[in-house]
């Protein structure tokens, strides 16, 4: 009996067997993980533009990265929900000073500047005086401060100048004569009261001492319409009034000058009171 032919036998084969002939025919895919990494690569990236867009503190950066996230993951399941808004958190806004405020700063450095060359200059003429301890020179923000001991210009309970203070404030004078700052002489004294025929108190001995400062320098060639004679009595001591150096600094004299500062200009709101109702 003959054999019937091969391509027969494969006709009559069941659809089962030709379905799992075919399966196990087919390759076997090797790049299925490529979806995943791809899906993962995704989220990665909308992650670190999330905490980008965080880290800038930008209120219209929020806006723009929550609409295009919300447009590109809106409809698919498990996307990243649209960024709470952030209008009550407060937003960080670097800008550049403005010209006003740049020359502000500008005027106080050479103000600054200005100060510390009159204040070398204070010390060189004053070099005696400031290494023995009567004379100190500091600078502030207020200006530049030369406090001179009493006993270097006055006798005890005196308002006069004596010869040896001549030769200092003249020198001081020759340096600010120079200059168009303006200053200030204020009178210190201790807290031990005065009664005589000249002062009353130590109010009138500090004003007419540092009236008397103020007299020199005028007549050693510094402008009148810079000076000021400023008398404080006791109420503004350096040292304790217990003991007797304490007692020795506060009787002093200071001259002041006086930085010329830009003024920062601030508008007062005028706040329009509401009328009141009547009382019934």
């Amino acid at each position: 009996m003959a054999k019937p032919p091969i391509d027969a036998l494969r006709s009559d084969a069941s659809p089962t067997a030709r379905s799992r002939k075919h399966f196990d025919e087919d390759a076997p895919s090797h790049d299925r993980w490529l979806i995943s990494y791809a899906d993962f690569i995704t989220l990665l990236f909308a992650f670190f533009v999330v905490m980008y867009a965080v880290s800038s503190v930008n209120q219209g950066k929020y806006q723009v990265l929550s609409q295009s996230l919300v447009s590109a993951f809106g409809n698919v399941p498990g996307a990243i929900p649209p960024l709470v808004k952030m209008s009550d958190q407060p937003t960080l806004i670097v800008r550049r000073p403005p010209a006003a405020e740049r020359q502000r700063t500008e005027q106080l450095r050479r103000e600054k500047e200005n100060m510390t060359t009159i204040a070398r200059d204070v010390l060189k003429v004053l070099s005696p005086l400031i290494s023995s301890g009567k004379v100190r020179v500091t600078q502030t923000s207020r200006g530049v401060s030369i406090e001179i001991n009493a006993s270097v210009l006055f006798a005890p309970g005196e308002a006069g100048l004596t010869g040896e203070s001549g030769a200092a404030l003249s020198a001081i004078a020759r340096v600010l004569s120079a200059d168009t700052h303006a200053i200030q002489i204020e009178g210190h004294t201790d807290n031990a009261p005065i009664s005589n025929a000249a002062f009353a108190s130590n109010w009138e001995l500090s004003s007419v001492r540092a009236s008397s400062v103020v007299r020199l320098f005028a007549e050693n060639g510094v402008a009148e319409n810079r000076l000021t004679a400023v008398g404080h009595g006791p109420n503004k001591p350096v040292g304790d009034n217990d003991t007797p150096e304490g007692r020795l600094r506060n009787r002093r004299v200071e001259v002041l000058i006086l930085a010329v500062l830009p003024e920062a200009v601030t508008e007062v709101p005028v706040t329009v009171a509401q009328p009141q109702s009547p009382v019934p």
